[in-house]
């Protein structure tokens, strides 16, 4: 791969290249979410050859509605804020492929990662940037109705359910936030939450309580999902008193957290008790050349700003390391 580049002349330009499976990076990242993409931009400068492989670009960004908390922007929509990541990544001559997830790695001097499509790309290291994937109410039900009335995107799916009644499980900040796309355009919404209070962030419950089209049920847990073709309603139990009840609704959007996608690395790598990667302050994992950064990683807070702060110090911790080889 050609590594020279005048960064004068690339900008509105894609140079990236298809990821090669013969070719040997410098560094190889994993995850195209904040962290991830910073790590490119961050090891293009440095001169390094490096690839990106992912399954999909953005991570729990490209499924945020809207960004007030990142510098040098009041505001800007989650996919808007991912469109501007990938732009900038794709200005250097990078090794990249999407649609790909990886489910396994062979360590060694060079690293070997085997993806599902049976296909193998090779680093000199490693930068781990998977992030996470949404935790499911692994009720009866849900299984069945996935697709067909069961959801995680309020952004991507919130005018499927216009005028119709639907629940959103979990009044964190993700469930609140997604109350607030549905509530345009649902004819109600009823919050289900576990605990005895909404735990959302002041800001968003301000945003939500200009809304009168919700309502919430704390203290109770979906226990069942039931229809026919489609989704139909759903069974909560009252935690306290175990009593049940049966709520007709045509949408259902889980919105209870996310679990890291770090089952590929649990042998190899050491995990805390979360299955996030440990990583040290310089973000290097339990292995030599393996480095990880954003929310697969133990980093206490799961920010976009922290995440594409970790996956600067990932990738000049990854520079150095080949530098040094």
């Amino acid at each position: 791969m050609n590594m020279n580049f005048n960064l004068s002349e690339m900008e509105g330009e894609n140079k990236a290249e298809e990821l090669s499976n013969e070719e040997i990076y410098d560094v190889l990242i994993l995850g195209a979410g904040p962290a991830g993409m910073t790590a490119a931009v961050y090891c293009m400068r440095k001169g390094v050859n490096t690839g990106l492989l992912t399954d999909n670009v953005g991570g729990q960004v490209a499924k945020t509605s809207s960004v007030e908390n990142y510098m040098g922007y009041r505001y800007i929509e989650g996919s808007d804020l991912v469109q501007k990541f990938q732009d900038q990544v794709k200005q250097f001559p990078i090794g990249y492929k999407e649609g790909a997830r990886a489910i396994e790695i062979q360590q060694g001097n060079i690293k070997k990662v085997i993806t599902g499509d049976g296909n193998v790309y090779q680093g000199k290291s490693l930068v781990l940037a998977t992030g996470k994937s949404p935790r499911w109410l692994n009720v009866p039900g849900e299984d069945k109705y996935m697709g067909r009335g069961i959801a995680v995107c309020a952004i991507c799916d919130a005018p499927l359910y216009k005028d119709k009644d639907v629940i959103v499980v979990g009044g964190g900040n993700s469930g609140a936030e997604a109350t607030i796309d549905l509530a345009k355009v649902a004819n109600h919404i009823t919050i289900i939450q576990d605990k005895d209070r909404l735990t959302a962030d002041r800001i968003l419950l301000d945003k939500l309580n200009q809304f009168d089209n919700f309502d919430t049920l704390l203290e109770h847990k979906v226990t069942r999902i039931f229809g026919t073709e489609n989704l139909e309603g759903v069974e909560v139990k009252n935690i306290k008193t175990g009593e049940k009840n049966k709520l007709d609704v045509q949408g259902v959007f889980v919105e209870i957290g996310w679990v890291p996608n770090s089952e590929f690395i649990k042998d190899t790598l050491s995990l805390n008790r979360w299955n996030e990667i440990n990583i040290d302050c310089a973000c290097r994992t339990s292995e030599q050349g393996i480095f990880a950064a954003g929310d697969v990683s133990s980093v206490p807070y799961k920010q976009i700003i922290a995440a594409a702060g970790d996956g600067a110090k990932a990738a000049l911790s990854a520079c150095e390391y080949v530098m040094k080889k």
